[in-house]
């Protein structure tokens, strides 16, 4: 990619589509939801998108409920967490419908990050998990 100016609307919620896919089911997604979440924040600065309201979660964690902030890309539609102000300012429109879905796409995910990462300019870290060295277990005598 050459310039982040260049890209479509269209193309980066397409990019935004495939990584928010692939991160469900990534092994470690949370540069993957990084991304996300800042190219919907800056579409959102830009005005490339547009938040239409607060929906009911459908996996809220330890929380009985919890609301998620919709987002209108293009012709996409996405969840990110809400901020404080979000609550005041937009509707709450209940449950998730399950009628409502996103076109379907087809993207490979180094060409998404790749958008991503020139539309954001996050770069990624691939911090790598060591495992802990093995420590032998230290039997002592009772009283010492």
């Amino acid at each position: 990619m050459s310039d982040p100016s260049e890209l479509s609307s269209e193309k980066i919620a397409q990019a935004i589509f495939t990584v928010n896919k692939h991160a469900k089911t990534a092994p470690d997604s949370r540069f993957l939801y990084q991304m996300k979440k800042a190219a919907i924040d800056q579409m959102l600065k830009e005005g490339k998108a547009k938040k239409v309201g607060l929906q009911y979660s459908r996996n809220p964690g330890l929380s009985q409920q919890r609301s998620d902030l919709l987002v209108e890309c293009a012709n996409y539609m996405f969840h990110i967490p809400p901020q404080k102000e979000d609550f005041k300012e937009l509707p709450h429109l209940g449950k998730l419908s399950d009628n409502v879905r996103n076109p379907k796409t087809r993207m490979n995910l180094r060409e998404a990050k790749t958008i991503l990462q020139s539309y954001t300019g996050l770069k990624s870290s691939p911090v790598q998990k060591q495992k802990p060295a093995y420590q032998r277990p230290v039997f002592k005598r009772l009283g010492e």
